[in-house]
């Protein structure tokens, strides 16, 4: 180990690790009922699954001895009741431990002296830093939340979480006790499966509490560190987007009316955080010239902030708090100028909207209802599937009719048209950048993006009034080939073009990884992206317009997920580098971004990847076409033994039978449901990919995050060839990345724990294929990077999953031992399925990326 990571780990031993065995303690007098000595059996429990898996025994027989050898509980009452118990510890313990490494982590990067936005600009020398002055005057980066369910906790456990952070930054021992003894009395769990609007608040916490200032912060940060004395008014450079209430791909429970809900929820919520940052500066602000001007603009922000009918525009904001500056300027030597200006700072990045409002649903849906639309009336004879485009150009140009929601009697059909034709009054009140994109799921086709508009002129819209970035998403191996061409086309309708202009003359494009991923495994679906990218980028810039990607990623490798600078870091210079957006959910708002620590550090090192690949790229090398070649061949490999494997007759029983997948949907952490349609035959392509890459992680066996990998490198090496992976590995950044994020997964995945499962008669020659490939994965990568071990050039996220998974083995366990009782029949089944539903939450806050 060099001594740089000996470093690395030693720091964070002493700032995490050990401070986590210092408050563990105190989980031994945590107030249970009825186990008083449940912090003392754990350790025990955690030595009894260690040893017994490692001996090859499975989970029924580790628990039984344990109970046998550790405990004096002998019905099955007691036992099913001591699981539950074991469930409460040990989600807070994950608490704990997700406490404290959240508290440190701002020390941590310090004494590691990691790479963040000041040390850069520390380091650039005076033509850098004008050359990355001016690509910030233009350069964007959006985080886009969304509500899919990966991890929620209630509002009475962030508020507890939140305290319990600060108190142990300040090493407050007294109130960490309380805390705890907090946390072991509070519900972890949603009584009810939460509604659309639930989800949206939750998020909405985070905005209020954590990324209002913390953007605000981010924002001063670059002005001082870059613009010092010097005017920066790219209020765009750190932009917020948010899904739950507008995203209705498959939730049947997101209607027009949750999203104009979501919308107000949104503006009050923005209200209320300008009405208390101007209400700390009434202290200050005592002027008399000032006084009458700050109490008209508390008393309006107040008014607006508790009734939704109420509103009140930036401008008119902006224009009452710069007078105020004005006259503090003129008359009071500039007192709490920069306050006042601090101010102004935020309502020009939130403005009226907080974070921006897209729109999504998916594109057989629009095509529902367009049908509907062109059959009721008669604006053709063709339908949406066999329309040319020339017909569906004339029909866009000149609809002839303005549809009316009522007219339709099919759910679906009329909240389709409601929703769209709504879309008005929430850009009146929430300004047009509170609501500008319609995100167009599954796209493959020009007709996918030409419904959408062709929808807001049916509902009244006319051109100059569609104020909405169309947005294709293409998500599938077959919209991603079929893109270039689309857009292409797309590009070369006057129609479209003219839309472009009034947008600034940007596309942006979504481009989804989880998927792909379930689609054409792990490194095909990346590899497609990353050409699907570089393809897009030269249409774009061939038509002279500016080409914006939206990735859609996930917490986990096997949704995109992973370590996001590298990702951004190792893009080609063939791809467009104008702005970064993402999607970020469930686990990852709140590992990654629910601190203003967190979210300070992380969105620094996304902008700072941003303008390094910026400042590199006159002097990146393309791709040569011996790398594209030799990535076309391991992507090739990799696909043809994933496509094996989803093809193979047991893998969806497998997954049926043998994974948590059917217990996603009656856990409560989500509103939607666990898989698209209502077919009784459930297929790939039903299944979402939270439950689907879920599902592996539950098992420890995180199929989609490396599957292929190791039979496509194997290939080479048989061929003699390996040398050419290797250098792959050392030259081509995005091939690097991609590979290190596998090794994430591979580090999460654990097949003792399902090792019995090779006995099965039914499933144990398919379980063998995949422990198989997880081993030669795990060989190959390491042969090829050079490494000891997995993840040696981040000793610290290693060091973190291994406690991780330290933690949870005891619930892994149970978990298996429920399932592996429920499938050969109980009398208490009902209890051991909310056993298996319980072990959910643990398991997966515990993983942080795990869905």
């Amino acid at each position: 180990m060099s001594m740089k990571n000996s470093k690395k780990i030693k720091t964070y031993k002493e700032l995490v690790e050990n401070k986590y065995r210092v408050y563990n303690s105190l989980f031994m007098n945590l107030p249970y009922e009825r186990v008083a000595n449940i912090g003392m059996l754990i350790p025990l429990l955690h030595k009894s699954c260690k040893e017994g898996l490692r001996m090859g025994k499975n989970p029924v027989q580790i628990i039984d001895q344990f109970f046998d050898d550790h405990t004096n509980l002998t019905t099955q009452e007691e036992k099913i009741d001591f699981f539950f118990r074991v469930v409460q510890y040990v989600e807070r313990q994950v608490v704990l431990f997700d406490s404290i490494e959240d508290a440190r982590l701002i020390s941590l990067s310090q004494q590691l002296e990691e790479k963040h936005l000041t040390q850069f600009v520390g380091k650039l020398n005076n033509n850098d830093i004008s050359a990355i002055q001016e690509k910030l005057n233009t350069f964007s980066t959006r985080i886009v939340f969304t509500a899919h369910p990966t991890q929620f906790y209630p509002l009475t456990v962030l508020d507890i979480i939140n305290n319990l952070r600060h108190q142990i930054l300040n090493n407050e021992l007294t109130e960490i006790d309380i805390s705890l003894q907090q946390l072991g009395m509070t519900s972890f769990i949603n009584e009810d499966k939460p509604t659309p609007l639930d989800e949206a608040k939750n998020i909405i916490y985070y905005l209020r509490y954590v990324y209002y200032n913390a953007v605000g912060e981010i924002f001063q940060q670059i002005k001082d560190s870059l613009y010092d004395g010097m005017e920066f008014t790219n209020y765009d450079v750190i932009k917020l987007g948010f899904w739950p209430g507008g995203d209705r791909d498959g939730n049947p429970f997101v209607t027009a009316d949750t999203t104009q809900k979501v919308a107000d929820e949104l503006r009050t919520t923005l209200y209320k955080c300008y009405y208390n940052e101007l209400k700390s500066l009434g202290s200050k602000l005592t002027f008399k010239k000032v006084r009458p001007l700050y109490t008209n603009l508390s008393k309006r922000l107040y008014q607006c902030m508790f009734d939704p009918s109420e509103f009140i525009e930036s401008k008119e904001i902006i224009d009452q708090l710069t007078e105020i500056l004005e006259i503090i300027d003129r008359h009071y030597n500039g007192l709490f100028h920069l306050e006042v200006e601090t101010l102004i700072d935020k309502v020009n990045i939130f403005k009226t909207h907080f974070a921006a409002l897209d729109i999504r649903q998916d594109s057989s849906i629009h095509r529902k209802v367009v049908t509907a639309i062109l059959d009721k009336y008669q604006l053709s004879t063709y339908t949406s599937e066999d329309i040319p485009l020339e017909e569906l150009v004339r029909i866009i140009q000149s609809p002839g009719v303005i549809i009316q929601p009522e007219d339709f009697s099919e759910g679906i059909i009329s909240e389709t048209i409601l929703n769209v034709t709504n879309l008005k009054n929430i850009q009146a009140k929430n300004g047009i950048d509170g609501c500008h994109r319609y995100i167009i799921s599954n796209s493959e086709h020009i007709n996918d993006i030409l419904f959408v508009y062709l929808l807001f002129k049916l509902c009244g819209y006319q051109d100059e009034e569609i104020h909405f970035d169309i947005v294709p998403l293409f998500e599938t191996m077959v919209g991603m080939n079929n893109s270039k061409e689309v857009m292409e086309t797309l590009f070369n309708l006057p129609l479209y073009n003219n839309h472009l202009n009034k947008r600034d003359n940007k596309q942006s494009i979504m481009l989804g990884f989880s998927d792909g991923t379930k689609d054409g495994g792990y490194l095909r679906a990346n590899w497609n992206i990353h050409q699907t990218k570089e393809r897009l980028s030269g249409v774009c810039n061939s038509h002279d317009i500016k080409a914006v990607f939206f990735d859609g990623r996930g917490g986990p490798p096997a949704r995109g997920g992973g370590k996001t600078h590298s990702f951004y870091a190792s893009q080609s210079k063939k791809i467009a580098n104008n702005e970064i957006q993402l999607t970020i959910q469930g686990q990852t708002i709140t590992s990654t971004y629910g601190t203003p620590e967190a979210f300070i550090y992380n969105v620094e090192q996304m902008v700072t990847a941003g303008l390094e690949h910026h400042l590199k790229e006159a002097n990146l090398e393309s791709v040569s076409k011996s790398q594209y070649q030799l990535m076309d061949e391991l992507s090739s490999l990799s696909f043809e033994k994933y496509d094996a494997l989803k093809n193979h007759p047991m893998f969806i029983p497998y997954l049926e039978e043998m994974s948590t997948l059917k217990y996603y949907s009656n856990a409560n952490i989500g509103s939607r449901p666990g898989k698209r349609g209502n077919k009784a035959q459930l297929t790939l392509s039903d299944l979402r990919a939270i439950s689907f890459v879920g599902s592996w992680s539950q098992l420890k066996q995180n199929v989609p995050g490396y599957f292929g990998i190791g039979t496509a490198l194997e290939t080479l090496k048989k061929e003699g060839r390996i040398e050419e992976a290797k250098k792959l590995f050392q030259e081509m950044p995005f091939f690097k990345a991609l590979i290190m994020n596998s090794m994430m997964s591979l580090s999460k995945s654990y097949f003792p724990l399902t090792a019995y499962m090779q006995n099965s008669v039914e499933f144990g020659e398919f379980w063998n294929i995949l422990h198989d490939e997880y081993k030669l994965s795990l060989k190959m990568v390491l042969e090829i990077s050079g490494y000891d071990q997995l993840m040696e050039e981040e000793p610290i996220s290693h060091t973190s999953i291994g406690i991780r998974e330290k933690i949870v083995l005891p619930l892994l366990t149970i978990q298996q031992y429920a399932l592996q009782t429920i499938s050969s029949g109980s009398e208490y089944q009902h209890l051991f399925e909310k056993i298996v539903t319980r072990s959910l939450y643990g398991n997966i806050n515990a993983s942080r990326n795990s869905a």
